[in-house]
């Protein structure tokens, strides 16, 4: 077809032909983009009745006061009693804490999705084999009932298995995930010989009745998986769809190895539970906010259970932007809007209500991908893929119910390249946007006003995406994205820019009396400065990056990059780059000296 057929065709089946880009120029999408993203929409399913969502109203939970808490990457704070890798005892701790001693409304915590069952681990916390379920990596092993019933070499042993890794906190090294989840899963296997009581044994049952098919799919797969490997892409065709009789068969020889893993799962669930239980106590108003991922890997356990309803040859990412200038490729497979709206979007109300049932607060990333996705057709770069769209209604209005049943904040990550009316959207659903200092400008480009600022959102200095704010301040940020090839212009360019939005924000600072004028601050009074900034803005939320607040001067992740950058890897530590454990916090004149910024004090 010619290109004003494709053209109309890709407008009829919900693809834009044309978008305008994060420094408002428009774009017109190559027709080579739109023939392989027509190619795997294929032909629209038949029509159907869209399903209504109750409007949520005020029943979506809202402080009615401000409230702040620490977001955090859990895997890279450590205690003297984790096994080299945050774990959900650490998080109930952090929680704790920061509620008595701070005054703490939540903690914001990274996705804790499922990773695959055998070492190799994937380290990014956004590509994750199923958002459905918990990593185990997150298992604090002590706190595991059974734990106390085994006999003194078997301590002894799993006291051999923590050393290592108790040992490797003390260090700036990276997180190692394969030697943590090889320790912790021979220790399960230990701990799994132990009889559970009649009462632990109907809690079992009952979790696994609760759960229904989408466990019992999980758990095959992971049994598939320790055989076959991760991706079942590269399993033998007969294996690939989870409904076919070989794969029914193959469920009864792999059942004893399913069943660990249903077990590890009611494990992991009952210590999240925990961890909300004493946030709570501690007398956090929200408690823990769990974050969603955008989407799942394509070999995953999520795409080999739901087969039908994800596009095949497409990846979900991001266009061009400021601080992204070559566009992002996730590598997720994205949603298929004819299958998903075919389906009801139960799936994606399965999803959500998983997620959020588990805490205070339900984090969606990158919200804006409800109603529009950025398709990226197998083999082309980022900059050359298209928005597709999906039923807003529908899918937004499965996030508001989702979150009023369960009487949680619903907060949606929307920084980026947004379309005007989503916010509106949003916000009439009580959904919360997300508000991040470093884009808050005017239409001068110079920061906005506290006051200009909107209140219905979670207002952050900068994201696990960015660098800290003392890597702005000390020029850091453009130099590692110039070492790592990541820019698009000439680096005296981008350093000229950076200083100049450095030097806005230090005399925005100044005007609000939070730096001495003509003093150059150094990276501690910076953040805090900053921080105080957020607190005067009308902002209902406000999270302080416990990285940041500990000095922190690296990025935990660098879009664009795989292995040139030790991206998700990075344990948490100071200004001195000397490892900062959780028991360490309370002592940390910085982290006190941010968090009374942050409180406005």
């Amino acid at each position: 077809m010619d290109s004003r057929e494709l053209a109309e065709r890709a407008a009829a089946m919900g693809v834009a032909v044309n978008y305008w880009d994060w420094q408002g120029r428009g774009v017109t999408v190559p027709d080579e983009t739109l023939r392989a993203i027509l190619a795997a929409l294929g032909d629209p399913p038949p029509p159907r009745k869209p399903p209504e969502f109750a409007a949520p109203g005020l029943a979506v939970r809202v402080p009615g006061r401000r409230a702040w808490g620490f977001t955090v990457q859990l895997y890279s704070l450590r205690s003297r009693a984790s096994w080299g890798h945050g774990d959900l005892r650490d998080l109930a701790d952090l929680a704790a804490w920061s509620a008595r001693a701070l005054g703490a409304g939540f903690v914001l915590v990274n996705p804790l999705h499922a990773a695959e069952p055998a070492p190799p681990v994937s380290p990014s916390p956004y590509l994750p084999m199923s958002r459905r379920w918990v990593s185990p990596l997150y298992l604090r092993v002590e706190d595991i009932p059974e734990y106390e019933n085994l006999h003194h070499p078997e301590r002894a042993l799993l006291t051999a298995l923590a050393a290592p890794l108790r040992a490797a906190s003390a260090t700036a090294a990276l997180i190692d995930r394969d030697a943590v989840w090889s320790a912790k899963r021979a220790a399960l296997e230990i701990i799994r010989k132990v009889p559970l009581s009649a009462a632990r044994q109907a809690s079992l049952d009952a979790y696994r009745v609760r759960q229904g098919r989408p466990l019992d799919d999980w758990a095959t797969w992971c049994a598939i998986a320790e055989l076959r490997g991760p991706d079942f892409r590269a399993w033998p065709p007969r294996l690939r769809d989870p409904r076919s009789a070989e794969v029914h068969v193959l469920r009864g020889s792999v059942a004893g190895r399913a069943e660990f893993h249903v077990w590890v799962q009611w494990l992991v669930a009952s210590q999240v539970a925990a961890a909300q239980r004493a946030a709570l106590a501690a007398g956090m108003e929200i408690g823990i906010v769990h974050d969603l991922a955008v989407g799942a890997h394509p070999g995953g356990a999520d795409s080999w259970a739901g087969r039908g309803v994800f596009a095949e040859g497409i990846s979900v990412g991001a266009p061009p932007d400021e601080f992204n200038q070559r566009g992002q490729d996730w590598t997720l497979p994205p949603w298929h809007p004819g299958q998903l709206a075919a389906r009801d979007y139960q799936p994606l109300a399965d999803l959500m209500g998983a997620t959020a049932d588990a805490g205070g607060g339900l984090r969606v990333d990158h919200v804006m991908g409800l109603t529009r996705l950025w398709w990226i057709p197998s083999g082309m770069s980022p900059a050359q893929g298209g928005y597709v769209r999906y039923d807003a209604d529908a899918t937004l209005g499965v996030l508001a119910a989702t979150t009023s049943r369960s009487g949680v904040v619903a907060i949606g990550e929307d920084l980026g390249t947004v379309e005007p009316w989503v916010r509106e959207a949003l916000a009439a659903r009580g959904v919360l946007g997300t508000s991040m200092l470093w884009f808050e400008r005017g239409w001068d480009g110079l920061p906005l006003a506290p006051g200009l600022w909107r209140r219905g959102c979670l207002a952050t200095v900068s994201t696990h995406d960015m660098a800290p704010a003392a890597a702005f301040l000390t020029g850091s940020q453009v130099s590692d994205r110039a070492r790592l090839g990541l820019l698009t212009r000439p680096e005296s360019d981008e350093r000229a820019g950076a200083a100049r939005a450095v030097g806005a924000w230090i005399e925005a600072l100044t005007g609000q009396g939070l730096l001495t004028a003509g003093v150059r601050p150094d990276p501690g009074a910076f953040t805090a400065a900053l921080y105080g900034y957020l607190a005067r803005t009308p902002a209902l939320l406000i999270g302080v990056s416990l990285a940041e607040a500990a000095g922190e001067r690296r990025s935990q992740n660098v879009p664009g990059t795989v292995d040139e950058y030790p991206n998700w890897r990075l344990p948490l530590c100071g200004p001195d780059g000397a490892p900062v454990l959780l028991e360490d916090l309370p002592s940390s004149a910085l982290v006190h000296e941010v968090v009374r910024a942050a409180r406005g004090a």
